[in-house]
């Protein structure tokens, strides 16, 4: 496993686990185009990917604009493998070394995802259109994340 900085070249393939996914599925699929991709790597913010044999099975990508977790996907059978877990470590450690603003993001409930965010310390700070939760990190608590795993 590989794990480095998404580069614009990385789209087509962070597009197919996009829509590999077996939750949160976009329910029209022209809603994340590449051009978007594009902004959120190289002016809104930045991404990584996780590499196997050259192929990308999961990316995480922060938008320093909006103070938002953009994305966070993986291919679904390279789940529960901890690739999740280290894409979403250093989105953040990145993330809160450029900010130190609160950083939020939405999913579904009862998600896989919902309990991953639980699981890494976000708090639920209360729904996000008709059918998300919003979640939250802070600065502080991240950084007390990181000391506890010390």
């Amino acid at each position: 496993m590989i794990f480095r900085e998404a580069k614009t070249d990385d789209i087509p393939q962070i597009q197919i686990v996009r829509h590999a996914v077996n939750e949160n599925i976009l329910s029209d699929p022209s809603l994340v185009t590449d051009k978007d991709c594009i902004e959120y790597l190289t002016v809104r913010g930045k991404g990584w990917v996780c590499e196997v044999d050259n192929d990308i099975v999961g990316f995480a990508i922060a938008d320093l604009q909006e103070n938002n977790i953009w994305a966070l996907f993986l291919k679904p059978e390279f789940e529960k493998q901890g690739i999740g877990r280290q894409l979403h470590d250093m989105m953040l450690d990145w993330y809160f070394s450029k900010k130190t603003d609160a950083v939020w993001l939405s999913t579904t409930p009862g998600t896989r995802a919902d309990h991953f965010y639980r699981k890494s310390g976000w708090t639920e700070t209360g729904k996000y259109g008709t059918s998300q939760i919003r979640f939250e990190m802070t600065y502080g608590k991240w950084l007390g994340n990181k000391a506890a795993e010390l």
